[in-house]
């Protein structure tokens, strides 16, 4: 049986999130994908049918008001409070200006306005955000934070980047590459760069899209390995494949996608020297796009440094890095209506 919390408020949200968690990845929703209540913690919550909708509600929504030049006001009356632990171009301007596009209010809020933890526990911060917004997106070191805010608010809350996983911005590199290819099954992803939080998320989510990772990495950076392990299993379950690699040209070897990050994150800066130094040779260059299949395309979630790719590679044909960062608007906006409206897409449903 489960356990209600003392208000009506936490026993709501207690229940959505346990029917939630209770799905098993890999199997289809029976009947229509609902998302209605749902935080935003990791991919890894998700099976494929539920990521598949929410690329075809951003996708709607993208086609309806952009392309159409029609208002949606799906989040009229609704706010959502935006933490911030680190700075963000694309992060907040995605959120701040979908939410307001919607209709919504959006309320950003620094650790000069709000220092979690510090001034006011995690615990209080979440209840007291849960009676005054609908949602929460937060920014934060820690991925334990978030699990935190989760586990206290009564209200769902959004990964907008962690130590752990970065899920918004796949869901906009998802999209980008489908509006490219027509379709992701069958597409090979290049990581090359370092094991961080995008490579986790990637991890967690291209094997239920039907798409195969190779993955280069200097020794000592590579991905956690507990999500290796579970990514492993998820690869096998799907019939895709899972490769790493030491050599950053191997893992170009024959891909559509080249896919790279910073290498020196947000709290690394002292290791900067050393990290430098260690990702000597990892710079994708029109060299590395030689080996790769011939239709091949780049993604960097920005902000980048020249030494993580060239100019020449960054700003031609082969680079979507724009329409990615675009697109973080769009899939941010798909996520927040799925999670807080019962909208339902009115174009056809993506090929994927």
């Amino acid at each position: 049986m489960l356990a209600f919390r003392s208000t009506f408020l936490h026993g709501v949200k207690t229940v959505q999130y346990s029917q939630a968690k209770s799905f098993i990845v890999g199997r289809g929703c029976l009947g229509s994908v609902n998302l209605k209540g749902r935080s935003f913690l990791t991919l890894k919550d998700f099976n494929p049918d539920e990521i598949k909708h929410i690329l075809w509600m951003s996708a709607d929504l993208k086609h309806r008001i952009k392309h159409e030049g029609q208002h949606l006001p799906l989040l009229q009356g609704k706010s959502i409070a935006m933490i911030f632990e680190k700075r963000s171009t694309r992060t907040r301007m995605s959120t701040e200006t979908g939410f307001s596009l919607l209709g919504g209010h959006p309320c950003f809020l620094t650790p000069q306005d709000i220092h979690l933890g510090v001034n006011e526990s995690i615990k209080d911060t979440a209840r007291v955000l849960s009676g005054l917004t609908d949602m929460v997106l937060a920014r934060v070191y820690s991925h334990s934070t978030l699990e935190q805010l989760d586990k206290e608010a009564s209200i769902p809350i959004i990964n907008g980047l962690s130590d752990l996983y970065h899920p918004i911005q796949i869901l906009a590199d998802l999209l980008t590459l489908q509006e490219h290819y027509g379709s992701l099954r069958g597409l090979t992803v290049a990581w090359i760069g370092d094991g961080n939080n995008i490579l986790h998320s990637l991890m967690m989510s291209l094997a239920k899209m039907g798409v195969n990772l190779r993955i280069a990495t200097p020794k000592g950076y590579e991905p956690d390995a507990s999500i290796t392990r579970e990514a492993q299993h998820l690869f096998k379950q799907f019939g895709t494949e899972l490769q790493l690699f030491s050599e950053p040209l191997e893992a170009a070897r024959g891909s559509n996608v080249l896919v790279t990050d910073t290498w020196v994150g947000m709290g690394q800066e002292e290791e900067k020297p050393k990290r430098l130094k260690d990702f000597q040779g990892y710079q994708i260059t029109m060299q590395t796009g030689r080996v790769a299949s011939p239709d091949w395309t780049f993604l960097h979630c920005l902000p980048r440094k020249l030494e993580e790719v060239d100019d020449e590679v960054f700003y031609s044909p082969h680079s979507l890095v724009f329409p990615e960062a675009e697109n973080r608007k769009w899939t941010i906006m798909g996520l927040m209506a799925c999670i807080l409206t019962d909208y339902t897409p009115e174009t056809p449903k993506l090929k994927l």
